[in-house]
């Protein structure tokens, strides 16, 4: 009889590309997939620690696990695993824990897949992880996330990262593009870069981010590239300037501030200050006026006083971007700012949280108003969504339209009219 496995993911779009990769190895085994919370023989939950409601997330979905599937076979594996695997061990129903070097191991530690007598720790220490596993995510028929990167060298002191995935680390361009053209033949219509510091990719080679994009810009059928998350040192003029003459890759940055108070980003141990960060958003919308610009930023950080906050509202409130992902600052056991002075209280974080989510919804419908009356190429997303589909132009404006299955995995030229009761841009396909 066919066995039954399920997956669940928590965190970055990083996660998600490992996930599908393991998934994929148990489908090419004969293994069913079915979604999380379905009964299934086993469970593979992938984690994250960058905040400790990760963390709780990892051990919640483990207790869902466990009631859906009682006698089922439940591994975990990702960040929180290589932080604290034997917590995790110690969790009553989990037969495996497998750190950063040894997640996509599983075949070669199992074969049955039987529930355990005791809990198999497979971990290693971080100074060991060097390997770079590849990875590309196929569960949605128009987009996958390409892992190009792991690992980071940077020392922030609010992030476990570096502690739990090691130093950056990347495959080659020859390597990447090879994954490009396996995804392209699966026919896929859009790539988004991932990592955990794309822009550091190549690192301790004579290879660059730019010379990978160069190359990915040549691969046929990929008609669509997104850059995901990258340091704002890292973003040359070179790859601005290219992305301005690529046809590919889109006018869509997401590009981590952490904080607009210069005081706070040393403290923080940032790469920059404001002033370069001013600069690199002012060249991109200067070159890529239609540009989409998502913005990380950190609420809470130890020692963030009212006028540091503020300094920080106001510097958002002056850029010209679009979204702003904003994080309530979480304690990560181990990192510098773990013994840091001058903690914010959770009532502090949240009303400042809830300052910036309101300035994020105001740049962000004004940046879809911009856009009414204009013509964009929308690539139109599987999912049905009650009677409507979604889709996304270049510049990442989320558009819903009446579902149409003749449009799916489809890039159609598309007339912005409105904006509708639930935020996304509506419009006619010429």
């Amino acid at each position: 009889m066919q066995k039954k496995v399920s997956f669940n993911t928590l965190g970055c779009k990083l996660n998600f590309s490992e996930t599908s990769s393991i998934a994929r190895e148990f489908t090419e085994k004969g293994f069913e997939k079915v979604q999380f919370g379905e009964k299934s023989d086993i469970v593979v939950i992938n984690t994250c620690t960058v905040t400790g409601i990760a963390d709780k997330k990892c051990r919640q979905a483990i207790k869902k696990a466990k009631k859906t599937s009682p006698d089922a076979f439940i591994a975990v594996t990702g960040c929180y695993a290589q932080a604290e695997a034997d917590k995790i061990a110690e969790i009553p129903g989990v037969d495996a824990v497998l750190g950063m070097n040894e997640k996509f191991n599983l075949f070669k530690y199992f074969s049955s897949f039987e529930k355990q007598k005791q809990t198999h720790v497979y971990s290693c220490e971080i100074s060991k992880i060097n390997r770079f596993d590849p990875a590309f995510s196929s569960g949605d028929r128009t987009r996958s996330f390409l892992k190009i990167q792991d690992g980071c060298d940077y020392s922030c002191t609010y992030c476990t990262i570096p502690s739990v995935r090691g130093k950056s680390r990347s495959g080659s361009v020859a390597d990447i593009v090879r994954q490009a053209n396996e995804i392209a033949e699966k026919g896929f219509k859009e790539i988004i870069l991932t990592g955990v510091n794309i822009g550091d990719f190549g690192t301790g080679t004579d290879e660059s981010f730019f010379d990978l994009i160069k190359a990915l810009n040549k691969v046929e059928g990929i008609e669509r590239y997104r850059i995901s998350s990258i340091e704002p040192n890292l973003i040359t003029d070179e790859i601005i300037e290219f992305t301005v003459n690529s046809k590919k890759f889109l006018p869509h940055f997401h590009i981590p501030l952490q904080s607009g108070s210069s005081k706070i980003l040393k403290l923080m141990k940032r790469r920059y200050n404001t002033d370069l960060f001013r600069s690199k958003i002012e060249k991109i919308n200067k070159l890529i006026p239609d540009v989409f610009l998502g913005i990380d930023v950190i609420v809470g950080f130890p020692g963030e006083t009212e006028d540091d906050f503020n300094e920080t509202y106001r510097f958002l409130e002056s850029l010209n971007i679009s979204f702003l992902h904003v994080f309530s600052y979480s304690v990560r056991p181990g990192t510098q700012a773990e013994n840091m002075t001058g903690k914010v209280s959770a009532k502090e974080i949240k009303n400042r949280s809830d300052l910036l989510h309101q300035l994020s919804d105001k740049k962000h419908r004004e940046f879809y108003k911009r856009f009414i009356g204009t013509e964009h190429k929308v690539l139109f997303e599987g999912a049905k969504h009650g009677n409507s589909m979604f889709g996304f132009t270049e510049n990442y404006i989320k558009t819903e339209h009446p579902f149409d299955e003749n449009l799916i995995n489809k890039i159609k030229d598309f007339t912005i009219t409105g904006i509708n009761k639930n935020g996304n841009a509506i419009g006619e396909i010429v």
